[in-house]
């Protein structure tokens, strides 16, 4: 609350006695806010009440020691508190008149006490107390400083090792809470109180100027403003003054006295502390009474003014009424025009309205502009603290940088944006395009001088300014500043300009600017998106690129900064399908062409981000840029190398372009590019490409002989993750072959991949489990997997409460089932397994269903391990799943339940259960093995007499007789079985009836 007592409460001017709290509406808002925040205290924050504080607050009191009662010693002139610390000193004394108090406890007490003079306490404390936030938590902890954010205290804190650190944090944050909320609700009353309008000012301030100069004649020798930046409200103070309704600062030069420094605002005009040094800072401390215009100001301080001024005064008033007089004259003429086309009825609700609309409109323009971010609970995040107590002392800064002030800002700013992070919840930006709004403390407070000029350079965006907003754009604060000044608008209407470099300048500070979703999302709201893609087209004929002699070397340079600025801007998916509409893809595909390297990154870079989606990838094809892709891999630049192999990555999801990379000869390059390490981004790319490419088996054949599969084993170790995963992932697409599971083992792959499956990442348990598991489909490679305790790993996996994670664990049990020498006991050896595989059929997650019933077939293999899974109920699990129409699941669950019916009354069971109707509609897919599974489940439910039953009434009989004339034997032979056992039931039932 130091900050808010300094700022926002108004005292006493210096000079008249001790500075006391002036009786105004808004002293008295801010001190019945502090008694509310104060009373409530022992009971919102028990623990932080008993909090000692460093310094006691001291004050005169009124209270008389009989209003003490339980709770305190008490005697004629003296009280002392029960509650002492653990020096034994008591937390409230009272030696009449003089109080001291030393905990938020014994304060939320003493204003119980006073009852009705709780507001005099208060106020009495406050005055006595200038700075309580430094006597509460110690001097480290001053708020009048100008650095004093809520990540400078918490740094203080976090370094702090006293075990009272904790409490001292969150009273810490609560206060500082606290100093926020007073400020914010200062301004409510300062917009309620406001008397002299900004308009008004500034009309004075421009007839004083039309009557200023030299000679004797003039009223002063010159008034100038301060600050050259006005804002939309009319203001020219700074947003964390115009909380005090201040309105601008002005140098009065009279002919008669010293220059003057003087503050308009909301209340009046009144002489402040004037300029502290050269760079023009102002000391804003009030240091006269205050007057009701600076015309009255100005007479009271300067004779000679004053002289001068009655000479002009006919002259003053009458060019300030015919001022007036213009500007009203517009409006009077449109509402008797308004009034005219009106029934007479309607001309009393027009004035109301016209009379509502301009205070509503003025109110907004005077309303500040300053947002404050709520706090947070930072217990659990005093390692991003340290890490920002690191990036500000670290000795990081570049030598080259900013001034100091500024790379001190920079320094908070950065800061901010992690707390920010943690509020939010998540420290990346999302793909989805829009967002909520943008909470972000305006930095006003703690930015150095040179952040005012950005809004000059914003505001007169000229050649000059854009190269200056250019450098300092790569700032994330300054960035968007330049959003938040409305910079973007400017610099999308500057790309039609008949000028390059200026196109130039604006596409290459739009690409820096655009690098968070609000950024992105204004460039397509102000078209931005379609004058960029048109910077693209550089030429008539985009194949001249290809020859540098026939193409200006500025036209490359525009394409250049138009394909750089649609990179940034191609993060967003509404920007991915502007860019697409606006026919983005065919003259990217021409720009592949080009030798310019500086050009084909962006380009790549901008085809690497749409690629994700699944019409741009139909296009990529069409334009044939796979081709260009591939001949770039060859590049000697590992950034363009790194762009073409992350964009080969996004488009081989689809089997042709798999096919494209191989035919274009993508593949040789891939597999050469493996042996450079030591450039990770590049590493992770090209490994990526290899993975998604390895999906077909033609490229797996090609990369066996490119010795590929032995460079991605010994990649298996001493990688970071990005780089693993898509290793795995590659080895798994590789190890469905035979002779690539031998090669892997052979060269020492699969201990490094079992022990990955101890890992939390959760794509790269994806992709392992996977990869073990097509490895363990070879028995000597499945022997080793099994001594290294792999099985009971992957088992492990099923707990895991990512699905995927679940599913691909699953999937490669059943061949580890399958290969094991004695597989029953070694499934019987994991302590609650079976249990556990059989409760995972409540999954709602397809995949994970498919995969447990997999691996139940293959459990039920064994006799003893279904007699247990039996017991554990997955008979009525697995009936209760028979209402799919998922084909994979249909498959899998039917093969389970074929395994299941060789147990007890399980074929009775399953009836009971309602399993069978619904299997016979499995006999209607699409999908062979469908039909084997369920035909194979069919018959051995058939030898139940009411199972056939139920297989007749639904049409079995005929689907089935369709199905005994299949190609594939399991198939006929299932098919043939059931209806077997249908007909023998029927028969028995006709003999029956006859006998």
């Amino acid at each position: 609350m130091g900050v808010a007592l300094t700022r926002s409460a108004q005292w006493t001017a210096a000079g008249y006695g001790t500075r006391t709290l002036e009786i105004t509406p808004l002293n008295e808002a801010i001190l019945k806010e502090i008694i509310m925040f104060v009373e409530s205290f022992i009971y919102k924050h028990p623990q932080e009440a008993k909090y000692v504080f460093v310094e006691p607050l001291e004050w005169k009191t009124n209270l008389d020691p009989s209003a003490f009662e339980s709770g305190y010693i008490v005697s004629e002139t003296t009280v002392k508190s029960e509650e002492v610390d653990k020096d034994g000193q008591p937390l409230l004394s009272v030696s009449v008149p003089h109080i001291k108090v030393r905990s938020f406890g014994q304060l939320s007490r003493l204003l119980l006490i006073a009852k009705d003079t709780k507001l005099k306490e208060a106020q009495a404390c406050i005055e006595a107390n200038r700075d309580p936030v430094t006597k509460i938590l110690g001097l480290d902890y001053n708020t009048k400083k100008e650095d004093t954010s809520v990540v400078n205290i918490l740094d203080k804190i976090t370094k702090d090792e006293d075990p009272e650190s904790e409490i001292k944090m969150k009273l810490g944050m609560l206060l500082k809470q606290l100093d926020l909320h007073l400020l914010n609700h200062s301004l409510k009353h300062i917009s309620l109180e406001i008397c002299l309008k900004p308009t008004i000012v500034k009309n004075d301030i421009e007839l004083l100027k039309h009557f200023s100069g030299k000679g004797e004649q003039t009223v002063l020798e010159s008034i100038d403003y301060t600050s050259d930046y006005e804002f939309s409200n009319g203001c020219r103070a700074p947003p964390w003054r115009q909380i005090h309704g201040e309105i601008c600062y002005v140098l009065v030069k009279p002919h008669d006295v010293e220059t003057l420094c003087i503050t308009c605002s909301a209340e009046g005009v009144f002489l402040n502390g004037g300029k502290t040094d050269d760079e023009g800072e102002i000391n804003y401390e009030r240091k006269s009474e205050i007057y009701k215009d600076l015309v009255t100001f100005l007479k009271e301080k300067s004779a000679k003014f004053s002289e001068n001024m009655s000479k002009q005064d006919v002259r003053f008033s009458g060019e300030w009424k015919k001022k007036e007089a213009l500007k009203e004259a517009p409006k009077k003429e449109e509402a008797a025009a308004l009034q005219k086309a009106l029934p007479a009825s309607g001309k009393s609700v027009l004035e109301k309205n016209q009379i509502n609309f301009g205070k509503s409109q003025m109110t907004k323009r005077l309303e500040p502009s300053l947002n404050w971010k709520a706090t947070v609970d930072f217990k659990k995040h005093k390692s991003l603290l340290r890490d920002t107590q690191e990036e500000k002392h670290g000795g990081r800064l570049e030598r080259s940088g900013p001034p100091v002030s500024h790379r001190r800002a920079q320094l908070v700013c950065k800061s901010a944006e992690k707390i920010e992070e943690i509020i939010s919840g998540s420290s990346s930006e999302s793909e989805e395009d829009e967002e909520p709004p943008d909470h972000r403390q305006e930095a006003n407070v703690d930015l150095p001088s040179e952040y005012w000029q950005i809004q000059k350079l914003v505001k007169y965006l000229k050649i000059g300014s854009l190269k200056i907003l250019k450098e300092i754009s790569h700032n994330p604060q300054i960035r968007r500043n330049i959003v938040d000044l409305g910079g973007l608008p400017i610099m999308v209407n500057i790309l039609d300009s008949p000028h390059k470099s200026l196109k130039c300048l604006a596409a290459e500070t739009i690409a820096n600017v655009a690098k968070f979703r609000r950024a992105r999302r204004a460039v397509r709201r102000h078209g931005g998106i379609t004058k960029l893609v048109a910077l693209l087209d550089c030429a008539q004929n985009s194949g001249e690129l290809a020859q540098s002699s026939l193409c200006d070397a500025r036209d490359v340079e525009v394409a250049r900064c138009g394909a750089l600025a649609l990179w940034s801007c191609s993060k967003s998916y509404m920007n991915k399908e502007a860019i697409r509409k606006a026919g983005g893809i065919p003259l990217l595909a021409g720009l592949l062409k080009t030798s310019h390297e500086n050009v084909l990154i962006p380009v790549v870079g901008t085809l690497q981000e749409c690629a994700s989606e699944e019409s741009y990838r139909a296009a990529i094809k069409a334009e044939r840029i796979i081709e260009n892709l591939v001949k770039n891999l060859s590049s000697e630049n590992e950034q363009l190398q790194e762009h073409c192999a992350m964009a080969i990555y996004q488009c081989a999801e689809d089997k042709e372009t798999r096919d494209l990379v191989r035919l274009h000869g993508g593949l040789k390059p891939l597999a050469s590019l493996l042996n450079n390490t030591d450039n990770k981004e590049r590493l992770a790319a090209v490994t990526g490409a290899i993975w998604k490419c390895s999906i077909s088996k033609e490229n797996v054949t090609k990369f066996r002989e490119y010795k590929a599969i032995e460079t991605l084993v010994g990649l298996l170790t001493d990688q970071p993750e990005e780089v693993l995963v898509n290793v795995v992932g590659a080895l798994g697409e590789c190890c469905q072959e035979y002779e690539n599971r031998v090669l892997v083992r052979k060269c020492g792959g699969i201990q490094p991949l079992v022990n990955l499956l101890v890992g939390i990442n959760q794509a790269l348990l994806v992709n392992v489990t996977k990869a073990v598991g097509a490895c363990a489909v070879e028995p000597e490679s499945m022997m080793i997997i099994d001594r290294l305790d792999g099985v009971r790993l992957l088992w492990s996996l099923l707990k895991n409460p990512h699905p995927h994670v679940k599913a691909s664990a699953a999937w490669a049990l059943c061949p580890c089932i399958q290969n094991a020498k004695d597989a029953g006991e070694m499934v019987r050896s994991f302590v609650g397994g079976l249990e556990l595989v059989v409760n995972l059929l409540k999954s709602d997650n397809k995949e994970v269903l498919a995969s447990v019933c997999a691996a139940i077939t293959n459990i039920a293999k064994d006799q003893e391990n279904l007699a247990v899974i039996t017991d554990h109920g997955v008979v009525p699990l697995l009936s209760k799943l028979a209402n799919t129409n998922n084909d994979k699941l249909r498959r899998h669950l039917a093969e389970a339940i074929s395994r299941c019916c060789m147990w007890g009354r399980n074929r009775v069971a399953f009836g009971e259960y309602k399993a069978v109707a619904p299997l016979v509609r499995y006999l209607k897919s699409n999908d062979t093995n469908v039909h084997r599974a369920t035909a194979q489940a069919l018959y051995q439910l058939s030898e139940d007499a009411d199972n056939c039953i139920t297989m007749h009434e639904n049409g079995a009989v005929k689907l089935l007789l369709d199905m005994v004339g299949s190609p594939d034997e399991e198939l006929q032979e299932a098919a043939a079985g059931c209806i077997s056992n249908i007909r023998r039931l029927a028969l028995a039932i006709e003999k029956a009836r006859y006998t």
